[in-house]
């Protein structure tokens, strides 16, 4: 081949990387890019001062985290049973079946940043069933592998000390 012929091959190929997306050479996703989308709840315990772990929400609870592109989110989590309100009104409810509701549901909106570098995200909870929490900052310590997420979050709805670890499934 000529020396001319390889240059201009090499200046081709140059140019041709220069026109893929930013990420597309050699680059893993970034962290906000593999957070972002709805994710399915798979389990959420709190784990206690003295090691002791309990299921949040009990067997077979539901729920979903939507973290949007823009850095919005959403997040809701229940108990796999509720019960029925009798009254068929929600604002009828009885001490019991309200309690129940309290004790077997939580959510939560607001914003979310990431940061790559430690591997978390941070939401800025706007508004919540538990409205302690509203204007409250909590910081999530991040694995993902595959479909799964895995985070921590050492804030939790029921005291000091108690962290809350929970498994996410990306939904399809």
């Amino acid at each position: 081949m000529k020396r001319r012929d390889i240059l201009s091959l090499s200046a081709v190929a140059a140019a041709s990387l220069a026109l893929l997306p930013s990420g597309a050479v050699g680059q893993q996703k970034s962290l906000k890019d593999q957070l972002t989308g709805a994710w399915i709840h798979v389990s959420t315990k709190y784990k206690f001062p003295d090691g002791k772990t309990a299921d949040t929400m009990g067997p077979n609870a539901r729920g979903i985290m939507i973290l949007d592109g823009s850095g919005h989110m959403a997040f809701i989590n229940m108990r796999a049973s509720l019960p029925k309100f009798a009254a068929n009104n929600r604002t009828k409810g009885t001490a019991e079946e309200n309690k129940a509701i309290v004790d077997g549901s939580y959510a939560y909106f607001g914003t979310y940043t990431v940061n790559d570098a430690d591997h978390s995200f941070t939401v800025h909870v706007e508004g919540s069933t538990f409205p302690n929490f509203d204007g409250m900052d909590q910081k999530r310590s991040v694995t993902l592998a595959g479909d799964e997420l895995r985070y921590t979050n050492p804030v939790a709805t029921v005291g000091q000390g108690v962290v809350v670890e929970a498994v996410w499934k990306r939904a399809r």
